[in-house]
Order: structure tokens, then C-alpha cells, then sequence
């Protein structure tokens, strides 16, 4: 009855709007306190820091790689438990952009929005990263492989500290607008490779913005390997045993 009680209880916060807790892997607001908590909030700091103990792949990504021990479940059990958490957290349907049971490999494709605003001299800058997760899957283990090669960039060229200060000529707010959309030249989308700006590039007009993403960036993986870990050895919700 207990059981059946918790998946009711689920049930009517998503149906009545209110978002689960397993629904994704953390908030922006939520990542940027996490992140404040290990590395410091003093963000130039904190990412040479951490450029210290990273080395970029040799694809110039940053990627981050963990075996996680499940003893005694099946890479069957594994495969169902991964495809669960990966289905609760990640909302985007074309977010699994891979899932071969035999092969035993998930990899999934998201954007995160938003991980860092920055409002710089001369422009204010929205960055969103869009992490590989690569989930390879063994009896009794999985290896979580978390993988960005870039930052997501919108720039409002209006929105710095010497643009104008009315309100009507400021553009930032449109930044939600599809990336095809060109009307208005004052936002625009680029990308801006991890390993040629800071902290791996000392001289980098975009330096406290990039410091930020680094930081930001390395802490969702971090969340990231822990929910994976946490859904494999205790499950997405607790109850997804056999005992029913």
C-alpha cells in the first residue's frame, strides 16, 4: 500500500504541474549554488583552479570519465535502470540519441540553457553547453563518459555596462529566440572552443565569462555522475525492485 501510495503521490505532482525532483539533474540556480559551495564564488580563481588538475582530450574537449561498481545486477538490469533515469531526467525526446541494448551503450545529447549570464563592458553574454554523456554498460558496471567541446554562446552587443541604459534599447531580452532567427542584429550565436579561451588561454578578452562556464560546466558533470551513480545503485525514485 506504501508503494502504491508514493507512485500516486508522483503521479499528482506531474499531472498537476508541479515538477518531480528526479524530473532533471539540477536548476540552474541550484548548479550555481552547488558550485559556489566547492570551488569558491570567486570564478577567475576557481577555474584556474580546477584548469590545474584538467587535461583537455585530444580533441581539445573537456571530458570526464567514471566507473561506477554495481555488483550483482545484470547488464540487462543496468541497461533498464540507465534508460529510466535517462527518460526521467531529460525531457527533450531527442535527447537519447543513441540506445543499443546489445551493444549495451546509451549516449545522450542536451542542451543546458543558461548556465552562465554575464554582463561584461561592452556586451552581456547567455551560455548553454551541450554535454555528451556516453552511458557503456557491463554486467555488474557502468562507465559514464561526459564530454563538452564548446560553449553556447548568445551575445547582446547592447547589453554592457556602457550600452545605453534605456530599457527599449536594450536587446537581451529576445535572447530566447531561435537561433535562425536574424532580426535582430544585435544577437547573434557562436561558439567559443573551451581550449582557446581561459583558463587554458591566458589573454582572453572574454575571461570572467569563460572562467564562470569552466566552473559552471565542471560542476554539472559532477551533479551528472552522481545521479547516474545514485540511479544505479539505489534507483531513480527507490522502489524499482523486483519485490512487488
Amino acid at each position: 500500500m506504501r508503494k502504491y501510495c508514493i507512485w500516486m503521490f508522483a503521479a499528482i505532482l506531474t499531472f498537476c504541474g508541479v515538477p518531480v525532483a528526479y524530473g532533471q539533474v539540477m536548476k540552474a540556480a541550484d548548479l550555481e549554488k552547488y558550485a559556489k559551495n566547492r570551488y569558491g564564488d570567486k570564478w577567475l580563481d576557481a577555474a584556474a583552479n580546477l584548469a590545474s588538475s584538467i587535461q583537455l582530450d585530444k580533441n581539445e574537449s573537456l571530458t570526464y570519465q567514471q566507473v561506477v561498481e554495481a555488483p550483482g545486477k545484470t547488464k540487462a538490469q543496468l541497461y533498464v535502470a540507465l534508460n529510466y533515469w535517462a527518460t526521467a531526467t531529460f525531457k527533450d525526446k531527442q535527447a537519447i540519441t543513441l540506445n543499443d541494448k546489445e551493444a549495451g551503450c546509451i549516449i545522450i545529447t542536451s542542451t543546458i540553457q543558461n548556465i552562465v549570464e554575464h554582463t561584461g563592458t561592452l556586451n552581456k553574454y547567455s551560455v548553454s553547453i551541450t554535454p555528451v554523456i556516453r552511458l557503456d554498460i557491463k554486467d555488474g558496471k557502468i562507465r559514464v563518459t561526459y564530454t563538452v567541446q564548446s560553449y553556447d554562446i548568445l551575445s547582446d552587443q547592447s547589453g554592457g555596462w556602457l550600452s545605453p541604459v534605456d530599457s527599449d534599447k536594450r536587446t537581451f531580452g529576445d535572447s530566447k529566440r531561435k537561433a535562425e532567427d536574424k532580426t535582430n542584429a544585435n544577437l547573434y550565436n557562436d561558439q567559443w572552443e573551451i581550449a582557446h579561451h581561459y583558463p587554458f588561454v591566458e589573454k582572453d578578452p572574454q575571461k570572467r565569462t569563460c572562467a564562470k562556464a569552466l566552473v559552471m560546466t565542471h560542476a554539472y558533470s559532477n551533479a551528472i555522475l552522481d545521479k547516474v551513480e545514485e540511479a544505479v545503485k539505489n534507483g531513480v525514485v527507490g522502489n524499482e525492485d523486483d519485490d512487488w
